[in-house]
């Protein structure tokens, strides 16, 4: 078979994975995260469920998939949103950062769930379906040694602890307003515009000692 034949196998067969994956998101959208079945994805393609296991050869795999792509479009959503802010400044930086992290979260609810929540039992991402999300978190600690390197956080706030508390107290929020407000705009959910105040409390509990730079 020559190139050009495998290259169109092979561009089908990805284009099938992606459809696949767009249905699964389609289908826990709209009946619940942890009620997906292979079956189901089937048929909202019209296929023969055998036809799903020569891509996924179980649901935990269109699961690992999923978590992969959305720690994908989250890392990407967030350094867009840093790279076009146009300022050095560090705490708006981190407004701008977290203000993209939660409106991409209300935005992509599975994707959410999947990511930050344990909402399918027995579930565990793969290393490679893993590395992306873990890429995101050595971005946030980057950027947290920045901001100590700039003199507003002490070196505490850099370190796993710090990293803990930050993601805690953001993602704790984001949390809050998919449990108690999911159908609410990000500029009308009243748990997420407490973003600000949350990113204070962290610079006021790691501020450096008075009389260095804040």
């Amino acid at each position: 078979m020559s190139n050009t034949g495998l290259d169109r196998r092979t561009r089908r067969r990805q284009e099938t994975i992606e459809e696949i994956l767009t249905a699964a998101i389609e289908l826990m959208e709209a009946e619940g995260v942890a009620s997906l079945s292979l079956s189901a994805v089937a048929r909202q393609l019209g296929l023969q469920p055998p036809s799903i296991y020569q891509y996924f050869p179980s649901k935990m795999a269109i699961y690992d998939a999923l978590f992969q792509r959305g720690a994908e479009f989250f890392r990407e959503s967030r350094l867009a949103a840093n790279a076009a802010a146009g300022t050095d400044d560090i705490r708006e930086l981190d407004l701008i950062a977290i203000t993209a992290f939660s409106r991409w979260c209300l935005e992509n609810p599975v994707y959410s769930q999947l990511l930050f929540w344990r909402t399918i039992p027995g579930f565990e991402p793969s290393p490679e379906a893993y590395a992306p999300a873990q890429a995101a978190l050595d971005d946030l600690r980057q950027h947290l040694q920045a901001g100590v390197d700039q003199g507003h956080l002490r070196p505490e706030a850099a370190t796993e602890e710090g990293l803990a508390l930050y993601t805690s107290i953001t993602a704790g929020l984001v949390s809050q307003q998919l449990a108690n407000e999911p159908d609410a705009s990000f500029e009308d959910g009243r748990f997420v515009r407490l973003l600000p105040t949350v990113l204070d409390m962290f610079y006021q509990y790691y501020a450096p000692p008075r009389g260095t730079k804040t």
